[in-house]
C-alpha cells in the first residue's frame, strides 16, 4: 500500500542527509527511514559543483528509499550556508479603517514598510517573522487586529540567503526528479525539535556545530530574535589535529571520532580539540554581546550538530558563554536506533507537518514562515 510520505534534505559540506516521514492521517507522523552520502561539490553550505552535489543526493535518496520502503516524491529542503542571516527592521501604519479598527491590511502595510529598508542585493528574504506590536506607542500583547487606534508599528524579523545559492539548491534537488514543495533555514527547522516552549519562551541560543560553518538562532518570547553562520567548524578541528600531531587527515578525523587508539598524548589532543572549540564559542559570545543577550538569556545555549558530540564540548561552553549549557537530544527512533545529531536538521524538515502545526500553536511564527515560503516557491519552480 503506497504511502503518504516526505522526506527532508540536508545537503552539508561534509554529508548529504535524507529523511522519510510517514504522515499517516490518523496517526502521528513518524520517521521510517533516512539515508546519507558523502557532500561532493558544496563547500560552507554554497553549491560549487551542481553535478557532485546530485550524485550526492541520489546515492542518500536511494539509500533513504532503501530503508524507508517508500518512494520518495516530495521534498523538504533546507537552506544553510555562511549567507544565511536575519536582519531587524520597523515600520509603520495609518490605520485606514473609518472606524480606526486594525484589519489585516493594516498589519501587511506595516509589514510592507519594514521591508522596504531591508538590504536584498543579490538576497531572497525567505522568512518575514513579525516580533512585536505598537498601536499609537503601546505595545501590543498578542495581535492587533481588531484593536482601535491611529497609527500601527511593528518590528520585523527577515531571514535572509543568498539568491544564487537558494537557486543552486533547487536545481540541484530537481536534478534527481523529486519535487521541492518548501524550503526552510535549517536553524528554525531544527528548533521544531531541538527546543522546547519553555525554553524559547525564557530565553535560550540554539548552537548547530557543522563541518564547515557554526549556525546560531536566538530565541525569546517564544519567537526567533536573531540569527547568524559563522565560516568555522568541526572540520577546523580536523584540521587543527592533523597539524598539531602532524598526521594525516584521515588520521586526525578518526582520532577526532575515537574510532583509534590513541597513540598520541591524551592531553595533547584535548588541548587542539578544545583551542577550536573555544574560538568557536567565542565568536557566539561577540555575537551575543553585539545582540545584546550576552549572559541574558535564562535557558541558555543547546548545543546541536555533528560538532556537537565532543564529551566536554557543554564545560567549553559553560567557560566561554558563562550560560547554562546542554546538549540537544532528540529520541526519534529508525529500526530501534536513535538519529545521529546530524541527522536532525533533515528529521525535522520530514516531520514538519505536525511539528508545524504543534510549533504553530505554541508561538505563531510557522503560519508567517509557511505563507512566505509557498511564495518562494512559487518563484523558483517552472
Amino acid at each position: 500500500m503506497a504511502r503518504n510520505s516526505i522526506a527532508g534534505i540536508d545537503i552539508g559540506s561534509f554529508a548529504t542527509k535524507v529523511v522519510v516521514a510517514d504522515l499517516s492521517p490518523k496517526e502521528p507522523a513518524k520517521i521510517i527511514g533516512g539515508g546519507t552520502a558523502e557532500s561532493k561539490g558544496v563547500r560552507q553550505g554554497f553549491v560549487t559543483n551542481t553535478e557532485e552535489v546530485v550524485r550526492s543526493l541520489k546515492k542518500a535518496l536511494v539509500e533513504a528509499e532503501k530503508n524507508s520502503e517508500t518512494k520518495i516524491r516530495k521534498v523538504v529542503l533546507a537552506v544553510d550556508g555562511i549567507s544565511l542571516n536575519s536582519e531587524v527592521t520597523g515600520g509603520t501604519a495609518i490605520i485606514s479603517r473609518a472606524d480606526k479598527e486594525v484589519s489585516d491590511l493594516d498589519v501587511a502595510r506595516a509589514i510592507s514598510e519594514s521591508e522596504d529598508v531591508v538590504s536584498q542585493v543579490n538576497k531572497k528574504i525567505i522568512h518575514v517573522i513579525p516580533l512585536s506590536y505598537k498601536l499609537d506607542n503601546q505595545e501590543v500583547l498578542g495581535r492587533p487586529e481588531g484593536m482601535r487606534g491611529i497609527k500601527l508599528e511593528v518590528k520585523t524579523l527577515f531571514v535572509t540567503c543568498q539568491q544564487q545559492h537558494i537557486d543552486d539548491l533547487v536545481e540541484a534537488v530537481q536534478k534527481t526528479g523529486v519535487e521541492v514543495i518548501d524550503i526552510i533555514a535549517s536553524p528554525l527547522a531544527l528548533a521544531l525539535l531541538a527546543l522546547t516552549n519553555k525554553e524559547r519562551q525564557a530565553g535560550c541560543i540554539l548552537i548547530d556545530i557543522g563541518a564547515e560553518t557554526t549556525n546560531v538562532a536566538v530565541f525569546e518570547n517564544n519567537s526567533l530574535q536573531s540569527l547568524h553562520v559563522f565560516g568555522i567548524g568541526s572540520a577546523d578541528i580536523t584540521k587543527d589535529i592533523a597539524l598539531g600531531l602532524k598526521i594525516s587527515l584521515d588520521e586526525a578525523e578518526s582520532l577526532k571520532q575515537g574510532r583509534v587508539a590513541l597513540d598520541h598524548p591524551k592531553k595533547r589532543l584535548e588541548d587542539i580539540i578544545e583551542a577550536r572549540y573555544e574560538d568557536i564559542f567565542e565568536l557566539v559570545e561577540e555575537y551575543l554581546e553585539k545582540i545584546g543577550r550576552s549572559r541574558l538569556l535564562p535557558a541558555g545555549a543547546i548545543l546541536t550538530g555533528g560538532g556537537a558530540s565532543y564529551p566536554n564540548i557543554k564545560e567549553v561552553a559553560k567557560r566561554i558563554l558563562k550560560l547554562p549549557v546542554d546538549v540537544a537530544t532528540m529520541k526519534l527512533d529508525v529500526n530501534k536506533k536513535v538519529l545521529d545529531q546530524s541527522l536532525f536538521v533533515a528529521a525535522a524538515l520530514a516531520l514538519g507537518s505536525q511539528a508545524n502545526e504543534r510549533f504553530q500553536k505554541d508561538t505563531g511564527l510557522l503560519k508567517n514562515i509557511k505563507k512566505n515560503v509557498k511564495s518562494l516557491i512559487d518563484q523558483l519552480l517552472p
